[in-house]
């Protein structure tokens, strides 16, 4: 079978699992992706699909096919990565399949759970993936600090790489806001000086504290503090 079978067929598996209405739905959640690339179909029912997908002679074939027309192609390619249980072998497949992100849902779906075995190995490549261009690769290279580096590996570094990110792109800044509101339910006395400091740029900032305030882990002695350094616009 050639890659292009391989996508022939994997189009058709997928276009079989269609929601028309969840597609109209989806379309506006995602407003970065022209409607006529999201086949519209819903998460779970596509998770379930891709468990058996994963298992396929196909699924290599299609894994190479880059770049892939459809969002939910995108988002089969994230799911079956996640499925790689060698560290090496996913990386690989994250580091050729990450230039082609183009919205944040594929970029935030779960993290192949093999990584979080490998930290100390993963982490100079999330610092690389930091300082793309590209605003989907940094988005998920922060989503993922966020996820493995706020816990028991912390490191208080991590943080100021975050800070001096600079872009206009809305779903990045989101993502590093998303990511410094948990550092603040997670790490205050780390975190806190980037929010007293107003190290973030002032759209990010108030981000920031808008979804600090929104947490369950902060006193309400915390939240007073983060309402208090909102910055006005003029």
């Amino acid at each position: 079978m050639t890659q292009d079978q391989a996508v022939a067929q994997t189009q058709i598996q997928l276009f079989s699992l269609q929601d028309q209405p969840f597609r109209d739905f989806q379309a506006k959640l995602i407003p970065t992706l022209p409607r006529d690339q999201i086949i519209g179909i819903r998460a779970p029912v596509l998770r379930k699909f891709a468990k058996e997908y994963g298992k396929s002679e196909i699924a290599p074939l299609f894994l190479q096919a880059l770049p892939h027309r459809y969002f939910e192609e995108n988002c089969l390619h994230m799911l079956v990565i996640g499925q790689m249980k060698e560290y090496e072998e996913c990386l690989a497949a994250l580091e050729e399949f990450l230039p082609y992100l183009d919205n944040w849902a594929t970029c935030d779906l779960p993290a192949p759970s093999c990584l979080s075995r490998h930290k100390e190995e993963l982490l100079p490549h999330i610092c690389n993936w930091l300082l793309s261009e590209k605003p989907f690769v940094a988005r998920y290279g922060v989503g993922l600090l966020m996820r493995l580096y706020l816990g028991q590996d912390f490191q208080p570094q991590l943080l100021q790489r975050v800070s001096v990110i600079r872009s206009r792109e809305y779903y990045l800044n989101m993502m590093i806001a998303w990511y410094f509101a948990t550092a603040l339910a997670k790490q205050w006395d780390a975190a806190l000086p980037y929010i007293t400091g107003r190290t973030l740029d002032p759209w990010t900032h108030n981000k920031t504290i808008q979804k600090a305030l929104e947490s369950y882990r902060l006193t309400q002695e915390q939240k007073d503090l983060l309402r208090s350094l909102k910055i006005k616009h003029n």
